[in-house]
């Protein structure tokens, strides 16, 4: 059983390389030893549960537990010559996932390649990229209710998923830990390359015939030049959601901003929106400028942008 840690430095466990001290840490790799330290109410408030820490802004230190997540395991579940339902604990990593269903031999997650964060976060915020959702290869997923301690099953219709959105986003929200992720691939799901710069990118690598598994390196060559290495300098990548406005909207801008860009709602994932730290900023500097941006935005062009990164 992994120990209870005090004052825990944060700044390892998120992307943006923010320092933040949490009063109490602790390491969950079992759904059993969760329930144990809850049931026996041996945490102390307010809990915070933390995946690979790639979707969230901490503007203040944490003065309950975080509990990192470190459940793990990929099992197939079900196969026949075709398809396979793949189920996986949710403190697995995301871009690991992706490569080890590719060597399985299986489809539909390569679209997905090199999302930063952990499976649980997957289907909390819906994550997609380059024409596929979490939506579109869901099955179904398990999460502990925090008040019962009982495991609830959700399937693709109690998510109520939108564009980065779920009910664990909403009426959901902080009364579940998602523990795992059940994932419907095939060996034939058929490849989508007519979004953003694949197509282009494949013919750079000079592939004819694609593969699963050459649409994912596709994928990673566009997104690493995108989007800059949480490794080499922090961001949690795009920390605003892609505004969405009417036609007519855009044509009244145009009026005013003639070389105002615009781009179709299926081509967004390509557009990143995002804010780094060089390596010295405080979360609070980081949120005003954010706040600078918005108001920025609204006052120019009437257009309310809204964070997909959490604040904390």
């Amino acid at each position: 059983m992994k120990i209870l840690e005090e004052n825990k430095s944060l700044k390892a466990y998120n992307t943006f390389g923010i320092e933040a001290i949490a009063a109490h840490f602790i390491s969950i790799d079992k759904v059993a030893h969760l329930q144990t330290l809850l049931k026996a109410k041996a945490l102390p408030q307010p809990l915070l549960f933390l995946g690979g820490g790639s979707n969230l802004l901490f503007t203040k230190n944490w003065s309950g537990t975080v509990l990192h997540n470190c459940i793990k395991g990929i099992e197939v579940v079900w196969i026949n010559e075709n398809d396979a339902i793949v189920k996986v604990g949710s403190g697995e990593k995301w871009h690991q996932l992706v490569l080890d269903t590719l060597i399985l031999g299986l489809g539909g997650l390569e679209n997905l390649s090199l999302i930063p964060g952990t499976v649980g976060a997957a289907p909390m915020q819906n994550i997609g990229a380059y024409g596929v959702e979490i939506k579109d290869v869901f099955h179904q997923l398990e999460a502990l209710n925090l008040q019962t301690l009982q495991i609830e099953t959700f399937n693709l219709e109690d998510c109520h998923f939108g564009y980065r959105e779920s009910i664990f986003k909403h009426e959901a929200r902080n009364k579940y830990f998602i523990t795992s992720v059940s994932f419907k691939l095939s060996k034939n799901a058929p490849l989508n390359t007519s979004y953003g710069a694949i197509e282009e990118e494949l013919k750079r690598l000079k592939v004819k015939n694609p593969t699963h598994k050459d649409v994912s390196n596709a994928v990673v060559s566009i997104r690493q030049s995108k989007l800059p290495d949480p490794n080499v300098l922090g961001n949690a990548g795009s920390f605003f959601k892609n505004p969405a406005i009417s036609i007519n909207a855009y044509q009244n801008l145009l009026k005013k901003y003639p070389d105002l860009p615009s781009y179709p709602l299926n081509e967004y994932e390509v557009k990143a929106l995002v804010l780094v730290n060089y390596g010295n900023a405080t979360g609070i500097e980081v949120y005003q400028l954010a706040q600078e941006i918005m108001t920025s935005v609204k006052e120019k062009f009437n257009i309310s942008l809204s964070t997909e990164v959490n604040i904390i």
